[in-house]
């Protein structure tokens, strides 16, 4: 299944890349604009409510979509854009595993726990400094 899911969150960011390739914006313009939605998550620093709710509205793919048929209906390519670009961010955070946020924590997401798992605790290692044991 989850490779499934993989595939999904890889067509649709091939879908924002064609949508992206008949818009009138120079090819540079996706990339330099790819981390602008990451900004949303300055709404952690009022707390992990507020911080949940910012990140999850700008990173939910509906939003991307509502936004972009809008400006498609009203003639505005730079509303498309910005769609095209929320719809690529979000799928590719997705296909790395980031998904919309709890607010219990910015790491507990809707596709569970995100980023690498803490490592166990394990004794410090024994200082070695190159001398013979002297006993």
């Amino acid at each position: 299944m989850k490779s499934l899911l993989k595939t999904e969150e890889l067509a649709e960011m091939l879908l924002a890349v064609f949508v992206f390739a008949h818009l009138p914006f120079a090819w540079w313009v996706l990339p330099a604009t790819f981390l602008l939605p990451d900004l949303s998550m300055l709404g952690y620093l009022a707390g992990p409510r507020v911080g949940a709710a910012s990140y999850n509205l700008v990173h939910h793919k509906a939003t991307a979509i509502a936004m972009g048929v809008a400006g498609w209906l009203l003639g505005q390519p730079t509303l498309v854009l910005a769609g095209t670009v929320l719809l690529f961010h979000s799928a590719f955070d997705r296909l790395l595993g980031y998904g919309l946020k709890y607010a219990t924590g910015f790491q507990d997401t809707h596709l569970g726990r995100a980023g690498k798992a803490p490592a166990a605790a394990s004794p410090a290692p024994a200082l070695n400094l190159g001398y013979a044991d002297a006993q």
